[in-house]
């Protein structure tokens, strides 16, 4: 499990150093960082996949999204008597970003390309500056595991000596993608394996062209997809292999009296649900927005295959109130089997998890994010790797 996630300088996260817990809500007015905060934990997923770089230029790359305030405010600013300025960093730019649990730590520092500009038409890319994996929620000299410093990267072997990686890896590759082996860097290969368990939604299409309206070819789906597309063969893959009671209590405590069943056009299945009252079921065609994503919701929050982490991005939209309460059941019962992060701006929904819950509520000083109530003492202990 994460203990704690580090962000600095990615957006509004100038600094942000947050303790995690088993169930974790992420609320705060609009424009406080919450999604800065979940795309923070897709970029450290990014990483694993050897696609962090890519993800950051389709944000409008390194320049874009780096902190965009001064370095310091000074106390006239804060009292108003004199505008906001800015000051030269003295440190080299960089995005960073880290997590730590009680068996393994991760941390990945990405900065301007160095050296005289390139003739490449990606001169542009963010370059990896450092990478680090330690053992224990701390990095420590001594629990240092791995280390990446510009192109040479280290693994401390089995009996504490350190070996050089033969070779240069290059700037945009990821250590977690290169030196993973299960022979030579068991701990490359399980910190990578550990974030790429991660499983993250945000925001499924509803609409009425929304792939989980249309029929599909079924095959057992223990993981709903991200485009929610094979929606009636994950709900079927939980009545078959995983909690179908669950599934059917989950369907009744939003739409009394309903139940969802799976039918078979050919080798299509077609997503039904049998309403009390109604002659006919309703197929996926007829929901309203807020129906259907409730079912993807009850699709991905019962599988049969629970991630490490599973990251929910505003699951409350257009869901009407009344069905809050019920999916906040079904968050409630994932986070007995999976890590949980739900990021949402809905008050009562926040309210109804808040119990048992470790709620971080986001709020804005001069542009900086920041966690409500928590000054620089109750911060968890993190160092960031050196470059």
């Amino acid at each position: 499990m994460i203990t704690t996630l580090a962000v600095e300088n990615y957006r509004s996260l100038r600094h942000l150093v947050v303790p995690l817990d088993r169930l974790n809500v992420v609320t705060g007015a609009n424009g406080t960082g919450k999604s800065s905060l979940y795309r923070a934990l897709k970029l450290l997923a990014d990483a694993a996949r050897g696609g962090a770089v890519a993800a950051l230029a389709r944000e409008g790359g390194l320049p874009s999204t780096l902190w965009a305030g001064p370095e310091k405010v000074g106390r006239a600013v804060r009292e108003g008597l004199h505008p906001v300025q800015g000051t030269a960093s003295t440190a080299p730019a960089g995005l960073r970003l880290g997590f730590a649990g009680d068996d393994f730590g991760y941390a990945v520092d990405f900065g301007h390309p160095g050296g005289t500009p390139a003739t490449s038409l990606f001169s542009l890319d963010p370059e990896i500056k450092s990478e680090a994996i330690w053992s224990g929620p701390v990095l420590r000299p001594a629990a240092l595991l791995s280390e990446r410093k510009g192109s040479a990267v280290k693994v401390r072997g089995l009996d504490g000596t350190w070996h050089r990686r033969a070779g240069a890896i290059r700037p945009y590759d990821s250590m977690l993608g290169e030196v993973a082996d299960p022979q030579h860097a068991p701990d490359v290969l399980a910190v990578r394996e550990q974030i790429r368990d991660w499983r993250f939604y945000d925001h499924v299409r509803t609409d009425a062209h929304a792939p989980a309206r249309a029929t599909h070819i079924g095959t057992r789906t223990p993981v709903l997809s991200g485009d929610g597309s094979d929606l009636a063969a994950a709900l079927q893959t939980i009545r078959e292999t995983g909690d179908h009671d669950a599934l059917d209590e989950a369907v009744d405590a939003a739409f009394p009296g309903s139940r969802v069943d799976i039918g078979l056009l050919g080798p299509r299945f077609e997503l039904r649900i049998r309403q009390h009252g109604l002659l006919r079921p309703l197929t996926a065609a007829e929901l309203s927005d807020g129906t259907l994503r409730y079912l993807l919701w009850t699709a991905a929050l019962l599988t049969p295959r629970p991630p490490r982490l599973l990251v929910l991005n505003e699951p409350e939209t257009s869901l009407h109130p009344d069905l809050l309460a019920p999916l906040a059941d079904l968050i409630r019962r994932a986070s007995g089997h999976s890590q949980v992060v739900v990021v949402t701006h809905a008050r009562p929904l926040a309210a109804a998890l808040a119990r048992g819950a470790n709620v971080i509520e986001l709020v804005k000083d001069f542009g900086q994010t920041q966690v409500e109530g928590q000054g620089l003492l109750d911060e968890p202990l993190w160092h960031w790797p050196k470059r």
